[in-house]
């Protein structure tokens, strides 16, 4: 096998590489493999002994709390009491003493004994679970009474190497202070015992230690009876200060060459855990023999594997590499590498081969080149050519479209001015000759040229809405019949003024329904329809109606027998800014956007228009609607529903009778003027307002049914205003007056709080159908509030805290004596809000007035605000029931 000059010149390198990091990594994971041993022996074993600590405090915590607990028991302090009476009622408090005593006993079984004895340690009742006699003294009884605290616990060790655990309770006696008694409760210290037997490490040894060196409990049971030296008390001192394993020495109880971990226990306790040093550490040593085992297979097998994977990876292909560029080099196009990677290496591979190619493909197009040079410079003249012709037609169109928008604002321009030329001049008519008999009919000229403008106003708008794509459309179910019934109301007229029939035909059954946009569907028909019928001068117009199965689409066919398009008006009447032809506008007027808007919007609608025509013979409009059933069964329409009467909402609103209070939030004098004969016309007056910050202060101030607010308006527009009277939990229908109809607009309003919105220029109709809704839904709320307040139930309530009243009273001249003026205006501006809930309006008065002296600094008026205050509630308090006035006499 020939090794290269680089493998050996590689190898030379790696060695050294690999081995010198590998002794450092081997001496560094030793060293941090023996640290991480003691460290996580320490971890181990202070987890272990805080873990005990804590359950035998948590033992202990529970047993005093249980005596603090009996210490409360009513029938102890009864038993306590000195008014004994005869020895029947005594026997009888004893038993019943003896009860409390055995419910104690059975609620925690380790508890042995109950004992109830006074200072000169004699028992008063005594309850054992081994039904034992009571002891004569207890050892501990004189530190009980030398000490202060009224709760102590002591482990008492015994001459047969038990501890027994007391707890005691002092008791008071309530007749008689100096006299004191105590409840000794002696339990079983099976947790402790349990805590002591656990361990981390097999041989350890546990043990709970007074500070004078007496082993209370031990994992091994013959040396509780052992009593450690003072050295060996002061060796498990300092470890629990320390709070760290270390080395110790307890000779006492033959336990040399340990490694210990202390803590103190309340009071002079300590638990003590011990272990061998050698058992601690074992597993340590094992794994830092097999960390060195490791450390030196690495140092002798790394370098050959490294070797091994370089030379496959880096050294063959660079081999394999220089022989295929020596090909190349030589002349040799049909060399190809092998590319059987992904690396950095197959990549090289890859531009090799694709360098390789490129070469060849190079050669072999200089050769065709040389070949065809002059066939190429003729077809790039020619695309040069073309490509100039495309540019001059692109100047062509962007010079016509320019030409045909001038075209269309030079038609708007005409559109707009005719009706205002009408609306102006019969507006200065009227001026000057108010009287004329013909008044009436300038008026209708007037409104009718208003209407239409703004309509064209609106086509704008829905153009400039479409061509942004922003034009957004709603979905939400639509009555078929209802919307047809709609569309016909309006063409009808249109038709009987020119003689023509009208008819309806439904391709029965059909879906009563269809889930759309109501308003631009309408929209389609009415601006379809009103075309079929303005450019028919005899005959009919025909509305067939239909539903497509399969596709969920509705028909709506609309025949006229009218002039007729020709196939060269058909492709131009669906264009922006075009007709059919130029004179179609000096003969029937439009403005060539009804058709573009209405396809456009039909497509949003999940549809489309689409025209058939014969000139001189009629045109059949087919306009496609989305049902958007989504997988649901329609309800089908068998036959066709009666026509109902309409309502007038003016009749309506008439017979409606309301008291009702209306704020106008309007700052155009003009505009005010117009809302309020509006208004009038109902029987209603307003409040008129020039701002928001005027409207805020008289909505807050006096009850509304009803805010009509203007949006943009001087020092606070109406949407700032809306949010601060929501704010302000003012609840009632506030409608938006605005010139901004575009949708997000819309939405921001009602986001704000107001209930609905009305475009200007208002429409009479529409603003009477949002006054009636809303004045509705107000007087019903207002009829359920009253009905509420002269409930038995809100009787009831109000007498209860009437009944609060006197406790009031106490806590205002009881925080006056501590001149707690903090704790006194709280007080008072509850009492403000609470008493004017409930009707209790002098007290609502009073405590508002005292409030707000106590904001100042002048506290010659305290003294006065309090006593109207206290004066207020007595009063209130000497009243019948029958006298005070119900909570909406006093709130109108």
């Amino acid at each position: 096998m020939k090794i290269s000059k680089l493998s050996i010149k590689l190898l030379r390198y790696i060695t050294p590489l690999v081995i010198l990091p590998s002794l450092f990594l081997g001496g560094f994971t030793l060293t941090t493999v023996t640290n991480s041993t003691q460290k996580q022996a320490k971890l181990t074993v202070s987890s272990f002994v805080e873990q005990q600590q804590q359950k035998i405090l948590s033992y202990i915590k529970v047993y005093q709390s249980t005596a603090k607990l009996l210490s409360t028991s009513p029938v102890l302090s009864e038993y306590l009491s000195n008014d004994m009476g005869n020895l029947a009622d005594k026997n009888k408090r004893q038993v019943a003493l003896q009860d409390v005593f055995a419910s104690y006993s059975e609620a925690y079984p380790d508890i042995l004994s109950i004992n109830l004895v006074n200072q000169q340690s004699e028992s008063l009742a005594y309850k054992a679970s081994n039904l034992s006699k009571p002891p004569k003294d207890y050892p501990f009884f004189p530190q009980v009474l030398n000490s202060n605290l009224s709760q102590q616990y002591f482990m008492m060790p015994t001459d047969e190497g038990t501890t027994h655990l007391f707890f005691v309770q002092q008791l008071l006696n309530s007749n008689s202070v100096s006299t004191a008694s105590y409840v000794v409760i002696r339990v079983d210290p099976s947790i402790i015992n349990y805590s002591i037997f656990e361990s981390p490490y097999k041989s350890a040894f546990n043990a709970l230690i007074t500070g004078k060196g007496e082993i209370l409990f031990s994992s091994s049971a013959p040396l509780n009876i052992v009593r450690l030296s003072p050295n060996e008390v002061n060796q498990i001192k300092s470890l629990s200060e320390h709070e760290e394993l270390a080395n110790n020495n307890l000779d006492s109880i033959d336990k040399p060459n340990m490694v210990g971990y202390a803590v103190q226990l309340s009071d002079d306790y300590y638990y003590l855990s011990t272990i061998p040093n050698h058992l601690l550490y074992e597993s340590g040593q094992a794994i830092t023999s097999l960390t060195a085992l490791i450390v030196v297979l690495s140092i002798i097998a790394l370098p050959i594997l490294v070797f091994i994977v370089v030379k496959k990876l880096l050294i063959n292909p660079i081999e394999l590499l220089g022989e295929a560029s020596h090909r190349v080099g030589d002349g040799d196009l049909s060399v190809f590498l092998p590319n059987q990677n992904n690396d950095e290496v197959g990549k090289l591979f890859q531009d090799f081969n694709h360098m390789v190619k490129q070469i060849r493909d190079f050669q072999g197009e200089l050769e065709d080149y040389k070949l065809h040079l002059e066939e190429k410079v003729d077809n790039r003249t020619l695309a040069l050519e073309r490509m100039n012709q495309q540019l001059e037609a692109a100047y062509t169109q962007a010079e016509q479209a320019n030409e045909l928008k001038s075209h269309f604002l030079a038609n708007m321009s005409h559109e707009i001015r005719t009706p205002l030329t009408a609306i102006i001049g019969f507006t200065e008519q009227l001026l000057h000759n108010p009287d004329t008999q013909y008044s009436q009919r300038h008026l209708e000229t007037m409104l009718r040229n208003s209407k239409h403008l703004l309509e064209l106003i609106n086509n704008i708008l829905d153009l400039s809405k479409i061509e942004a794509e922003k034009l957004a459309v709603d979905q939400s179910e639509v009555d078929l019949q209802g919307i047809v019934d709609d569309v016909v109301d309006i063409i009808k007229p249109l038709c009987e003024q020119k003689a023509l029939s009208l008819s309806i035909n439904y391709q029965l059954p059909i879906p009563r329904t269809l889930n759309s946009d109501a308003t631009r569907l309408k929209q389609i028909l009415i601006d379809i329809c009103s075309n079929a019928v303005k450019f028919t001068e005899s005959g009919s117009v025909v509305i067939d109606i239909a539903f497509e199965q399969s596709t969920e689409l509705f028909e709506f066919i609309i025949t006229d027998t009218g002039i007729g398009m020709s196939q060269g008006e058909i492709a131009r009447i669906f264009k922006p800014f075009e007709q059919a032809d130029s004179t179609i506008t000096r003969r029937f007027g439009g403005t060539g956007l009804g058709l573009c808007i209405a396809k456009n919007l039909a497509q949003l609608l999940g549809g489309d228009v689409n025209v058939k025509s014969k000139q001189g013979v009629g045109s059949q409009f087919i306009v496609t609607v989305h049902a958007n059933f989504h997988g649901k069964v329609p309800d089908m329409l068998e036959r066709l529903d009666e026509p109902s009467a309409k309502d007038n909402i003016s009749q309506e609103f008439a017979q409606t009778q309301f008291d009702a209070r209306v704020l106008l939030a309007e700052d155009n004098p003009d505009n005010q003027e117009l809302i309020c004969l509006m208004l009038n016309a109902w029987g209603i007056t307003p409040d008129v307002v020039n701002n928001g910050a005027q409207a805020v202060e008289k909505a807050l101030v006096n009850d509304y049914q009803i805010i009509l607010m203007d949006m943009q308006m001087p020092v606070m527009g109406g949407l700032e205003a809306v949010q601060m009277l929501r704010h302000a939990a003012y609840d009632g229908p506030i409608i938006a007056l605005t010139a901004n109809v575009m949708k997000h607009d819309i939405d921001a309003y009602l986001k704000a709080g107001c209930d609905a919105t009305l475009a200007k220029p208002i429409d009479r109709l529409q603003l009477g159908t949002v006054l009636l809704k809303h004045l509705q839904i107000q007087a019903a709320s207002d009829s359920k509030w009253d009905s509420l307040l002269k409930s038995e139930k809100f009787a009831q309530i109000t007498q209860n805290y009437k009944r609060k009243l006197p406790n009031y009273l106490a806590q205002l001249e009881q925080h006056y004596q501590e001149q707690d003026w903090d704790a006194l205006r709280a007080l008072a501006h509850s009492l403000k809000g609470s008493a004017g809930c409930f009707g209790f309006m002098n007290i609502h008065s009073a405590a508002q007035t005292f409030e707000e002296s106590l904001r100042t600094n002048d506290e010659s008026h305290w003294h006065y605000a309090m006593l109207s205050l206290s004066e207020a509630i007595k009063y209130t308090l000497k009243k019948q029931p029958s006298n005070t006035k119900s909570y909406s006499q006093s709130q109108s």
